[in-house]
């Protein structure tokens, strides 16, 4: 079964029992480590994956042919992308400072640009240069001043201080503080057609055996980490691996439809059948 999701901790962290065969049942998978950027792309453009992880923001793409699965993302609280600028007398932290400025994003079709733009309707109100670029090389670029901003997301809110950067806004404290729901981030998407329930618990039992043993799978997050210490990613797999990752249940969907159809209102995104991410 042909499956592609990050190399972030809280990916390896659900995916490692599956990965090396301690999923009872479960088929072998055929694994493609790839930022969300690119899966994002990968499910709206190919038919090359049964899995795939993906930006909640890319659903409207892909739901044609991708089921929505109700575990295996990210979604939760306190756990939102970061606005970020270099550390500076003035009005740097004010969000009407960014009219007019370089922002660098990870993806333009990620969630962490969707909630960006909400925010910024109501917080910026003014035309803002937008600039994509890896999101290793987000931080990097705002301390050297190549750009004036930068949208972060996984582990960045732990280390951004360690650039020489400031926060000018947390975007999942926004979006609970406006919704009062969970901030969904990464989804799980598997092809129409194939067994949806099989695959769920699959998934399910994968992670149920991380939690059970979590050192087991810490040579595998530490070799995709991108050279991540352990204590940053365990302290990123505590933030984003939680009982939604498990089950979106109704308060996760109602999080999910309330962004979509936000952004929809706010012509951000396309129109879609919003049927289908109950299907």
């Amino acid at each position: 079964m042909k499956i592609a999701y990050s190399p972030c901790p809280n990916d390896t962290f659900i995916y490692h029992a599956w990965a090396h065969g301690l999923v009872p049942d479960a088929p072998p998978l055929d694994i493609t480590y790839a930022d969300i950027n690119i899966t994002n792309d990968l499910a709206a453009n190919t038919n090359d994956f049964d899995i795939i992880k993906i930006s909640y923001a890319a659903l409207p793409w892909v739901l044609e042919k991708y089921t929505l699965l109700p575990c295996g993302g990210a979604l939760g609280r306190g756990c939102g992308p970061l606005v970020l600028t270099k550390q500076a007398n003035g009005d740097s932290r004010d969000p009407s400072s960014l009219i007019g400025k370089r922002v660098a994003i990870p993806s333009d079709r990620s969630t962490a640009y969707l909630l960006f733009r909400l925010w910024a309707s109501q917080q910026v109100k003014g035309a803002i240069d937008i600039q994509i670029m890896p999101f290793e090389k987000i931080m990097p670029a705002v301390r050297d001043g190549i750009i004036d901003a930068g949208l972060v997301i996984h582990e960045a809110r732990f280390t951004y201080q360690d650039y020489g950067l400031q926060l000018v806004a947390d975007l999942g404290r926004w979006w609970e503080s406006d919704t009062g729901l969970p901030i969904p981030l990464g989804a799980i998407v598997a092809k129409r057609g194939l067994d949806i329930s099989s695959i769920t618990q699959w998934i399910r039992s994968s992670l149920e055996y991380a939690w059970k043993n979590p050192d087991v799978s810490r040579e595998y997050i530490l070799q995709h980490a991108q050279e991540m210490s352990y204590d940053v990613a365990k302290a990123h797999i505590e933030l984003y691996v939680n009982s939604f990752s498990f089950n979106l249940g109704e308060e996760g969907f109602a999080a999910v439809k309330t962004l979509l159809r936000r952004a929809v209102d706010e012509l951000l995104i396309p129109g879609f059948n919003q049927d289908l991410l109950y299907i």
